[in-house]
């Protein structure tokens, strides 16, 4: 199982404290650092500094960070005109030097969008079919070779001549593209499209059985199109809090404002074993990668506990 690291600057995260985790990140052995798309605090906290722009966040890590990949669970689709965030996801992809994947989701939290300014769309179906012509433009323009100009007309966008430039540094199966991850808990539309445009389907802080149930709907998709269902990695999000005692995993718990005993299947709490077991279980269930949900950027040991105990029994599963 490969196991990435997922974080949510949004909460209260400056750029010191965001490339202090990725440095840890990358010594204690893990294979990403991913962040979120959101630009207001969630919950209890003011979120100081404030929000930060994901891509330009992701390209002054990804500058000075080498070895791990970089990512987005996920992108807002509201947020960005898909050309222009065409052009962004390429740049990173090429300041990296080809370790970005690209998570892209409708959006769904409707404070952010009104306190901003962000039109939110009428409704889910609305920013469903929105994100479908972001990944038709996305994949449209970095397919398009040189030389060449892409159209697209849509119901929410509309280009014509456009050249399709930078083109990604990476490329799959022969053509320039940044890995895409899709997921979500939709049964039909969400596999349907993974299907079409995904290189990963990832379904976060849901149950194991849910998990593999959208896991094998997507795997259906892809027969129903001709694509190998193999063809995908399937990975899955779950909030992390470890601890070497029961002390240590309450003050974790506390930090985060997690109750223990309220902690669901959206978690993994416990010792380090207890930790590696649950994962074990979901990697022999069929889950390949899994983003462990770091809440307290402060705690860089957290980090060093689960690079030293949890990863190395993991990384072969």
């Amino acid at each position: 199982m490969d196991l990435r690291i997922f974080t949510e600057p949004q909460q209260g995260a400056s750029h010191a404290d965001l490339l202090a985790v990725a440095r840890a990140t990358r010594d204690t052995g893990f294979s990403a650092f991913f962040r979120s798309d959101h630009i207001l605090v969630m919950g209890d906290g003011d979120g100081l500094p404030g929000p930060s722009d994901t891509m330009v966040s992701l390209g002054v890590l990804a500058a000075q960070v080498p070895d791990i990949r970089f990512g987005t669970l996920v992108a807002s689709a509201t947020f960005r005109h898909p050309s222009m965030l065409a052009i962004a996801a390429a740049q990173v992809d090429e300041i990296s030097g080809g370790r970005l994947d690209l998570g892209l989701g409708s959006g769904w939290n409707d404070d952010e969008h009104r306190a901003y300014g962000i039109d939110f769309g009428s409704g889910f179906g609305e920013r469903f079919d929105r994100l479908t012509e972001q990944l038709e433009i996305l994949t449209g323009l970095w397919a398009t070779p040189v030389g060449q100009t892409f159209d697209h007309t849509g119901t929410h966008y509309t280009l014509s001549g456009a050249p399709g430039l930078p083109k990604p540094v990476q490329s799959v199966h022969g053509t320039p593209k940044v890995p895409i991850i899709v997921g979500g808990h939709g049964p039909k539309r969400t596999p349907a499209l993974a299907a079409r445009f995904a290189d990963e389907f990832n379904v976060g802080f849901s149950p194991l059985e849910l998990v593999l149930d959208r896991f094998e709907k997507t795997r259906q998709a892809c027969t129903e199109v001709d694509r190998d269902p193999a063809d995908l990695v399937y990975s899955a999000a779950l909030t992390v809090c470890c601890g070497r005692d029961d002390a240590e995993l309450r003050r974790r718990a506390d930090v985060i404002g997690r109750d223990l005993g309220g902690l669901g299947q959206g978690d993994l709490a416990g010792s380090p074993e207890q930790i590696t077991d649950t994962l074990g279980r979901w990697a022999e269930a069929g889950v390949q990668r899994m983003y462990l949900q770091i809440l307290d950027l402060a705690d860089l040991d957290h980090l060093a506990l689960l690079g030293e105990t949890v990863l190395p029994a993991l990384r072969d599963a």
